[in-house]
């Protein structure tokens, strides 16, 4: 039998406890479970964003998609969990959510995050948020696939001239075990965003992951991929709880027209590091917009805004990537 060789190449990274980071396509291990879709939305007709208190909530059904595509009955109730919007303060004048024309498709509705200023936010911050919660998951997700499409407007180009470096920019947030519940010694996140070095400089994904007290365990790096603004784009992700040697978080780009890139292909703790019975991710938010004053500030000065359209919102059990 001949034994292929394939070539892998490691992104130099700065981690906590031996991440590695693959910017191949690994063939993997096939799960125990087939992979089964848990729910979809193109956020079209059907679709609405509505109040809720000091949040909102997304009911009805895409009527785009053949199945799965109900916000309460297929993601909520037969999903053992809860979706909403939240902000933690400000109003309509400094942060939204909405269902919009696509900015490239008019005749294609999509989900917009838009965010103009800062307020006095949770743990007594001054801070800018907008982000989909996915909580309460029952059960917990030992291993879970998502697939949405992105579009950062074009002024997120602005972004490029901010002076300081960009460290916190959070576009989606994974926790397995959600760290600020009383009882949850055992929290954990992962944090995906988008950042930058100092000075002028182009906006690339950074990723991280800490243990409760925001202790971190590992941190990824890789300024090899661009992120686009002003052109749509999938993003994949694909999460397994394990240790060190079984846990796995993926990250992947397809620009519209373009070829898939992995970003992230990281192999290290998915859970708390001294978790003795890991129970799967209990939360976490799919979409998010979330950053500083300053920041937020910035791109004010420039009469800009932060604002992400998201669109084709697709979430599995137990689907790999491919």
């Amino acid at each position: 039998m001949k034994i292929a060789y394939i070539i892998i190449v490691l992104l130099t990274v700065s981690l906590g406890c031996g991440a590695q980071v693959d910017k191949t396509q690994k063939t993997s291990v096939p799960s125990a479970s087939p992979a089964e879709l848990i729910f979809q939305s193109g956020f079209e007709e059907g679709s609405k964003v509505i109040p809720d208190g000091s949040r909102h909530d997304m009911i009805g059904r895409d009527n785009s998609q053949s199945e799965k595509s109900d916000w309460v009955k297929d993601l909520e109730n037969k999903g053992g969990t809860t979706f909403r919007f939240e902000y933690t303060g400000g109003d309509d004048s400094k942060r939204y959510t909405d269902i919009v024309s696509d900015p490239v498709n008019p005749k294609n509705k999509v989900l917009h995050f838009w965010l103009n200023d800062y307020w006095l936010a949770s743990e007594n911050q001054e801070k800018a948020r907008v982000q989909a919660d996915l909580y309460g998951i029952k059960g917990g997700y030992k291993e879970f696939y998502q697939s949405v499409r992105v579009f950062l407007a074009d002024d997120f180009n602005t972004l490029k001239k901010y002076p300081k470096g960009v460290s916190w920019l959070t576009i989606s947030e994974f926790w397995n075990n959600e760290w600020w519940a009383s009882t949850e010694k055992y929290g954990f996140r992962i944090t995906l965003g988008i950042g930058k070095p100092a000075g002028e400089s182009d906006l690339y994904f950074i990723l991280n992951a800490e243990n409760a007290g925001q202790k971190e365990v590992w941190k990824a790096k890789n300024d090899s991929v661009k992120v686009p603004v002003g052109k749509w784009f999938t993003m994949d992700y694909y999460f397994k709880e394990g240790d060190s040697q079984t846990g796995r978080f993926y990250m992947a780009i397809t620009p519209d027209g373009g070829n898939r890139q992995v970003v992230y292909d990281v192999r290290n703790f998915t859970h708390n590091t001294f978790d003795p019975a890991p129970n799967g991710l209990t939360g976490y938010n799919p979409m998010k917009l979330y950053t500083s004053k300053e920041l937020v500030s910035f791109m004010k000065s420039q009469s800009k805004t932060l604002q992400i359209y998201w669109d084709d919102f697709k979430l599995w059990k137990n689907k790999q990537p491919e």
